[in-house]
């Protein structure tokens, strides 16, 4: 952690970032340490690829049986536990920005979903790896691809499987920006310190009602706005005092 920058970096390049579910146990672990200072996180992979997905040793290991075994409370509960380690990154109190090179197939790409922004070398590759493998997406990813593309092209990368270029992501709107690969880094820096100029509790306020706008209608929408204004005025009346 850099004060109130936290930097996330999947170091398993000798196999491209693959993930398993003890990464996952990292990851959820690591949302829940996070000291109260930290403001934006940053996530990456070392090496060539931001993450080629699950690592397919996971399904021919005792995974699959293991959860074929338990009730279905028990059985969702651990699958839970891994959309956990993913789900922490749309915490209103935070800020999240994947940094994207290389592939990001599969939960790479559901991990980049994750995030609030998406900074995407030009020439990386992106694709839904898990309908292919008998799967779905499980981690966060079916909403928030339909959430910023629609449905009909959600569908069509999830069960084509077709691999999406950094410049295509950026048109569909998978991307935030997409740039050359040696500029990705100073991108998401330039990104970041302009989060960071805005009062952490507006950034909060606004996070939070992006985040219910698709499920409210247009007068909970409003309502919410009104409360999140009020709770900022107040808040600046007190500091005045």
């Amino acid at each position: 952690m850099d004060g109130p920058v936290a930097r996330v970096t999947l170091c398993r390049p000798e196999v491209r970032n693959a993930q398993t579910p003890q990464m996952w146990q990292r990851l959820r672990n690591i949302g829940r340490e996070l000291s109260g200072a930290v403001r934006c996180v940053i996530v990456s992979g070392e090496g060539a690829s931001f993450s080629t997905g699950l690592d397919l040793s996971v399904l021919s290991g005792a995974l699959p049986a293991e959860l074929a075994a338990m009730d279905d409370e028990a059985a969702e509960a651990r699958l839970w536990s891994f959309q956990e380690a993913f789900d922490w990154l749309r915490r209103p109190d935070l800020v999240s920005v994947a940094a994207v090179r290389g592939h990001a197939i599969g939960a790479g790409l559901q991990l980049a979903l994750a995030c609030d922004f998406r900074v995407l070398a030009d020439d990386a590759r992106l694709r839904v790896g898990e309908p292919g493998l008998g799967l779905v997406p499980d981690l966060g990813g079916t909403k928030r691809m339909a959430s910023l593309i629609g449905y009909s092209r959600a569908m069509e990368l999830c069960l084509t499987g077709r691999t999406v270029t950094g410049v295509e992501a950026r048109d569909l709107g998978l991307a935030t920006v997409t740039v050359p690969s040696e500029a990705v880094d100073d991108t998401v820096e330039d990104l970041v310190l302009a989060v960071l100029s805005v009062p952490r509790e507006a950034a909060i306020e606004t996070k939070s009602l992006l985040l219910q706008a698709d499920a409210n209608d247009d007068s909970a929408q409003l309502a919410a706005e009104r409360a999140a204004q009020l709770r900022l005025l107040r808040g600046r009346s007190g500091a005045a005092e």
